[in-house]
């Protein structure tokens, strides 16, 4: 069952494989993304919605990304929406599932020279972007998506990814 705190939706966290912090440091940045997330977009703060975000591993999101986008490598993070969804519409009841990769995620932040929480933070802020009917397929897609994301982690005084 999804554990509802602080956050406008109910968060189910699941930590499936790879070598991750300890989950209640996954929870707390997970809950802090989601907030800030929701704040940025005008999100009510009592939607009754959920998400699901899956802690695993290159090999379990090597197998994902191949059979769902024929991509046959890890990524550090994917979404797979439960519902279609718009920006600025209705939350549905469930938005979908975030999934990020350990190894490439641990890799990415260290060749960047950040903090991995902060880089997981910054991964969970993009996937539920997308969850909520965000994209960069286009420039001005891109540009929008790139916004809110910077503008949601000045909200976790997270220094900008794209800078």
């Amino acid at each position: 069952m999804p554990r509802r705190r602080k956050t406008p939706i109910a968060i189910d966290l699941l930590v499936e494989a790879g070598d991750w912090p300890k989950k209640q440091v996954l929870r707390g940045l997970v809950e802090r993304a989601v907030t800030a997330v929701a704040e940025e977009t005008g999100m009510p703060p009592a939607t009754a919605s959920e998400v699901s975000v899956v802690f695993s591993d290159d090999a379990q999101v090597r197998s994902l990304n191949a059979g769902w986008r024929g991509k046959d490598k890890p990524t550090n993070v994917l979404s797979f929406p439960a519902f279609p969804a718009v920006p600025g519409a209705d939350v549905p009841p469930m938005l979908g599932d975030i999934v990020l990769a350990a190894e490439t995620v641990a890799r990415e932040a260290e060749v960047e020279g950040k903090p991995l929480e902060h880089h997981i933070s910054h991964l969970v802020v993009h996937g539920l972007l997308h969850l909520l009917g965000h994209d960069h397929e286009d420039d001005d897609e891109a540009e929008r998506m790139e916004a809110l994301e910077r503008a949601a982690l000045a909200r976790l005084a997270i220094p900008d990814p794209y800078a």
